[in-house]
């Protein structure tokens, strides 16, 4: 019998980054969903994200493209495995369209919003990796950082929207 439960917390393929915003999260999760506020907030500068197409539905597929500061473009290919709105979003590259299996699965993100009430939400980001060297790599590219800065473009948006 295979298990299909993601690893245990703290596992070493995983990272995960948890904050408390001062946003209510039906906004934040109106980032996360919504091309057009996607394309505001995803990426760290100096790179920039200049598209997004999302159908947020359990099996529906996304394309996040982000470039570099020297024009290259890198489209982000995905697949939502879990969408509960407001509350949790669970999506994975493994997949790319109509469940199409990628050249090279590295992650499963799950993304959860919990109300603390007065506006503000518990953010949890956490990433699953398919290997330990994966989340290794992840790790190294600063995902700490990376994701920090994000976090705080979205808060910031979802402060304004």
């Amino acid at each position: 019998m295979s298990n299909t439960a993601p690893p245990p917390a703290g596992s070493d393929r995983e990272l995960v980054l948890t904050r408390i915003l001062n946003a209510p999260r039906e906004k934040l999760y109106r980032c996360w969903t919504e091309p057009a506020l996607i394309t505001r907030w995803f990426t760290p500068p100096p790179y920039v994200t200049v598209a997004a197409e999302v159908d947020v539905r359990p099996g529906g597929a996304s394309v996040i493209t982000m470039q570099s500061p020297e024009g290259e473009r890198m489209p982000n290919h995905g697949i939502y495995l879990e969408v509960v709105p407001n509350e949790r979003l669970v999506f994975t590259d493994a997949y790319t369209r109509a469940w199409e299996p990628s050249e090279k699965p590295f992650m499963t993100g799950i993304l959860t919003f919990e109300d603390l009430g007065d506006g503000t939400t518990r953010y949890t980001a956490r990433v699953v990796h398919w290997t330990a060297a994966d989340c290794e790599a992840h790790a190294k590219m600063g995902f700490h950082e990376g994701w920090g800065i994000a976090t705080d473009q979205l808060e910031a948006l979802a402060q304004k929207i």
